[in-house]
């Protein structure tokens, strides 16, 4: 096991000692041939900061109450329904607790934000925390203890529902744990953003950052602007294979591709995540990836040239937004609608790979540049950000966007999503702004999971496999102490160029997404990826049960 210090996340628990166990002590659960499995047994994942076995196990049956305090009722709510498809059962909820045993969720002040104290006894279950969050946690912990088969949403039989007996108390090292998806590029049903975001919260990461408009589509209905969808949802077609950009190897498959969500699909989305502890972050690109918006409305152009429809390859288009006053207010009107159908305290604006060729070539924008006294395209497009970043704040929300935002001069209460590796958040956490760290190098899910790509469905390239995703730190060395307090967590990202479908979607993630959620809610003196594999076939059971589409360990591609 690495020794590595404890989190500040988890202060609460240094100094508790794991308690010495022997095989005659723990649960029969688990056991094998030479002894007991303590890690199937209690195979949680993310990896609690203290679990200590104890023996005995609680049976949950059909007349199990469940008590909880009046401000965990929802919480209590949820995992009721949770588990009866299941169980065959609903549990009865009480608010006061009235007699011996049952499950019992308390509110204790102190507990730390979204952590928990659990117990598990022969008699019963006892959940402490001190918010909402930290009692769902806790309960999916408890689910996680229960027998996989707990996940199915039909009633399974013959099995016994037991959680074997532990004391754990947790706490996520970072707030910000979260998976970013693209829809721009190819359009994911309402139903699989659902599903996706439930396997967030089985995983306890809390931020789904939905990346809604690109130069392949635009996603989200705007009502001042319907053309945006109207035109700017469906391309005529869609290159096959990988990019090229000669045009005498390109071939297209000659299907539309369409598809956006509506103002309720999003509101639908936001309160499915919200009852699941998920914060849904928005991305709307600016000022490139933009050309689904310069297309639908060409005032937005940087060019006088005509604009040829939807980008039906990938790579980076070259049409920008036009920095003038009539962009800056269409852009804000946008970002008005998206606050309405958005309670995130972020707002994504991207901000990156924005080519400045048109801007360059534009005569009004170049003299536009030297009426704000800019020095550059830089420095244009960090003066257009500062516009959102201003927009945003006196709506009481911050800007959020990828690493080239630092280009020209970052605005003053911008966050930063570190992309092109880990300067970039460096520097920013060093200017003294929060950071999300979101390298390529392990957190890019749209990279190949074996060297052998051809064993593998098509994919960007690069390589990023299980073991190299659970030993990314976020929190680079180069930083001090109170520079690294500005690291907010990290997050994956899923770019969908060469991941046409849900199956694949899938597939791209798991179980790499369950490797990167030990490594923004473990304590770093808790990871040990020799461990994490002890656990995960267990955990891989769950997801059998969840029907998710996820790479097996044995390297066999499961093509969608």
């Amino acid at each position: 096991m690495r020794a590595l210090s404890l989190s500040c996340g988890a202060a609460f628990v240094v100094g508790v000692a794991l308690l010495a166990v022997t095989a005659s002590e723990l649960p029969a659960q688990g056991a094998t041939a030479g002894g007991t499995n303590l890690e199937a047994t209690y195979a949680v994942i993310p990896r609690p900061s203290v679990l200590t076995p104890a023996s005995g196990r609680f049976v949950i049956t059909a007349t199990t109450p469940v008590y909880t305090a009046s401000e965990f009722r929802r919480v209590a709510r949820r995992f009721v329904r949770d588990i009866g498809g299941a169980m065959g059962f609903d549990l009865p909820i009480a608010d006061r607790r009235r007699g011996g045993g049952g499950i019992t969720l308390r509110r204790v002040p102190g507990i730390p934000r979204e952590g928990y104290r659990l117990d598990v006894t022969a008699t019963g279950i006892v959940v402490q925390a001190s918010d909402s969050a930290g009692a769902f946690y806790a309960l999916e912990t408890v689910k996680q203890l229960l027998p996989p088969a707990i996940y199915r949403e039909a009633e399974v039989r013959g099995v016994a529902w037991s959680v074997p007996a532990v004391h754990i108390e947790d706490a996520p090292r970072f707030p910000w744990r979260g998976s970013h998806m693209d829809v721009g590029r190819h359009f994911q049903p309402k139903a699989f953003v659902k599903k996706y975001i439930d396997l967030l919260a089985r995983h306890k990461l809390n931020r789904f950052h939905w990346h809604l408009t690109e130069d392949q589509g635009w996603r989200i209905d705007i009502r001042k602007y319907p053309r945006l969808t109207e035109v700017g949802s469906c391309r005529d077609n869609t290159l096959v294979g990988s990019h090229t950009d000669d045009p005498a190897k390109q071939v297209f498959d000659g299907r539309q591709h369409c598809g956006f969500y509506t103002q309720d699909d999003i509101r639908e989305v936001v309160a499915y995540a919200a009852e699941r502890m998920v914060t849904v972050v928005p991305e709307i690109e600016m000022p490139g990836h933009a050309q689904a918006a310069v297309y639908a409305y060409p005032f937005l152009a940087s060019t006088t040239d005509s604009i040829p429809g939807l980008r039906r390859m990938w790579g980076v288009s070259p049409y920008i937004i036009n920095p003038s006053d009539r962009s800056v207010s269409f852009m804000q009107d946008v970002l008005t609608e998206v606050m309405a159908l958005f309670p995130s305290p972020w707002i994504h604006i991207g901000g990156d790979e924005a080519v400045k060729d048109q801007w360059k070539a534009n005569p009004e924008i170049q003299a536009r540049i030297r009426s704000l006294g800019l020095k550059d395209e830089h420095e244009m497009q960090s003066w257009f950000i500062r516009q959102m970043d201003t927009f945003l704040t006196k709506h009481g929300r911050r800007l959020i966007g990828w690493d080239e935002i630092l280009e020209g001069g970052l605005a003053e209460g911008a966050t930063v999503m570190s992309w092109r590796g880990m300067a970039g958040g460096i520097d920013a956490a060093k200017q003294g702004h929060d950071v999300v760290m979101a390298p390529g190098s392990h957190t890019y899910f749209d990279h190949y999971q074996s060297q052998n790509q051809a064993s593998e469905p098509l994919a960007i390239g690069g390589f990023t496999n299980v073991e190299k995703v659970y030993g990314f730190e976020p929190v680079p060395e180069a930083l001090t102490p109170a520079q690294a307090k500005h690291i907010l967590g990290a997050q994956s990202q899923l770019w969908t160029e060469y991941i046409p479908t849900p199956r694949q979607l899938e597939y791209m993630a798991y179980p790499r997404l369950t490797a990167l959620s030990e490594v923004v809610w473990s304590a770093r003196s808790r990871r040990d990826y020799g461990n994490f594999m002890q656990r995960l076939p267990v955990h891989l059971q769950r997801l059998d049960a969840l029907d998710v589409n996820y790479r097996r360990l044995d390297g066999a591609a499961i093509v969608p």
